[in-house]
């Protein structure tokens, strides 16, 4: 039976890996847009009406441009590269909220906000194009799937760990618990999320790239968010994010690959 189980969960695996199309890589994902973007399309009305929406201003004005632009990118990207119907379920829409705080998301399908708190450091349409790319290919990616499959694997590990601890005294099971929680959380789970931010950097500079902004700009708005921090961010390792350090020097490098792809659809930069 456990020889059968074993056999059924790993097919289970197999038959849930995707193929990312920005990067090549097979992701794990469990969960259907059919079944995601429903409730992510629910949760963002429901934000909308519980914030203030900024509409009508040259600042909201071009966080809808700078968002259609990096929606066409996209789209331009897919159809040459064979993926013409990967986004026929997403439904884009890109508003402004009014909060001091420095941040923006999008949600599965295509749902985006951008903070009024972060346009003193975007500063022009390149910054936002920056921030806007990033987290739409957090969609596009289908990080929210991944990251909800990755916790039931280790929601299923540590039923694993009650199983096969089962026989030991409370206390031995009670370590052998903590010691999974935090080896999963800081060997796994957290690398994971590092490993999207990433993802979604690169991913990020190439469509800012296609819709005809420098990827130069790039670092210059991290280098911004860099010096708003101040400096105070947690260690890397226990964070879901790469430190600053990390994060710039690895945009620095992929310019060029982002800049090239630019250049398949005719956009040069000097």
């Amino acid at each position: 039976m456990k020889r059968y189980l074993i056999i059924i969960g790993v097919f289970s695996l197999v038959i849930s890996c995707a193929k990312n199309p920005f990067t090549g890589k097979n992701s794990l994902n469990f969960v259907s847009n059919s079944e995601l973007f429903p409730s992510s399309f629910q949760q963002y009305g429901t934000f909308l009406k519980e914030n203030k929406v900024v509409s009508g201003t040259s600042d909201a004005r071009m966080v809808e441009t700078v968002g259609m632009k990096i929606k066409t990118a996209a789209e331009k990207y897919l159809n040459a590269n064979g993926y013409s119907g990967y986004l026929k379920d997403y439904q884009w829409d890109y508003k402004l909220v009014e909060s001091k705080e420095v941040n923006a998301w999008c949600l599965p399908g295509g749902k985006i906000v951008v903070y009024s708190g972060i346009l003193p450091i975007t500063k022009d349409e390149a910054g936002l194009a920056t921030v806007i790319g990033h987290e739409v290919s957090h969609a596009l990616a289908n990080h929210g799937a991944q990251r909800m499959s990755a916790a039931e694997l280790q929601q299923l590990g540590a039923v694993g760990v009650t199983l096969a601890t089962g026989k030991q005294s409370a206390e031995k099971q009670q370590i052998w618990q903590q010691a999974y929680g935090l080896g999963s959380q800081y060997g796994a789970m957290l690398p994971f999320s590092r490993s999207h931010e990433s993802e979604a950097d690169m991913i990020g500079l190439t469509l800012m790239a296609i819709a005809g902004y420098n990827p130069d700009q790039a670092v210059a708005f991290w280098g911004r968010m860099s010096a708003k921090s101040g400096g105070n961010a947690p260690p890397e390792f226990l964070s879901t994010h790469p430190s600053d350090a990390t994060r710039i020097a690895k945009i620095k490098s992929l310019i060029p690959q982002a800049k090239a792809e630019a250049l398949k659809f005719g956009v040069v930069f000097k």
